[in-house]
């Protein structure tokens, strides 16, 4: 069996995803924080901007954990989490807590997970758009 690699998500492939999302937002004029984590969950960049929402460096983590652990954009899965959807039980007693609001997008590349991007500080619809448009850039 043969396995073809991967190329992992590298400190500049983060810092470029940063850098994408702040870009889009501050051309919509919005103020937000970004993270961005490797496959592993594991921190490779973020940016907290002082005039976003305090805690919106702790949401934009929270947002791409989310994505990364369940491989889909945080927007796809708010409806899972009310009665009824797939996902109302899910337990939340996680080493992070799971944030079901729209600004997490998964990061692929060849049709693997390497990371996931999160961000905070709009509204849940345009942190959506943000991430999605920083994601699109690094293709």
């Amino acid at each position: 069996m043969t396995t073809t690699a991967v190329a992992p998500l590298t400190t500049a492939d983060a810092e470029a995803l940063v850098a994408a999302a702040v870009k889009a937002a501050e051309k919509a004029g919005v103020a937000v924080s970004v993270t961005v984590l490797d496959a592993g969950g594991h921190l490779l960049a973020f940016r907290r901007d002082d005039r976003a929402v305090l805690i919106s460096g702790e949401t934009s983590t929270r947002k791409a954990y989310t994505a990364l652990q369940l491989n889909t954009p945080t927007a796809d899965l708010v409806d899972a989490v009310q009665p009824g959807g797939l996902f109302h039980t899910l337990p939340t007693a996680l080493d992070r807590p799971l944030l079901f609001i729209a600004g997490g997008v998964p990061v692929r590349r060849d049709g693997r997970l390497i990371g996931a991007v999160g961000v905070g500080g709009g509204a849940p619809e345009q942190d959506h758009g943000f991430a999605t448009a920083a994601v699109e850039s690094l293709a």
